[in-house]
């Protein structure tokens, strides 16, 4: 077996032992734990979307001054 392989199968068992972990401990009901992962998903996604149009300023700034160099 392949060290990618054995990498696989750890990374793979540790998720499933995780979640496992995770379902018997969580401290709220099924519904209220979806609404946590509903709402820091929905945060993750406006964060993402924040940096992205942040960058993509920065790049447009950046080619405009370059484009500006050239002429």
């Amino acid at each position: 077996m392949g060290k990618l392989s054995k990498f696989l199968g750890g990374a793979l068992g540790g998720m499933v032992v995780g979640a496992a972990v995770t379902l018997l401990l969580a401290p709220d009901s099924g519904k209220g734990l979806r609404a946590q992962v509903q709402e820091r998903i929905a945060y993750i996604q406006n964060e993402a979307r924040r940096a992205a149009e942040a960058q993509r300023a920065a790049l447009e700034a950046e080619l405009a001054r370059l484009r500006g160099e050239q002429f």
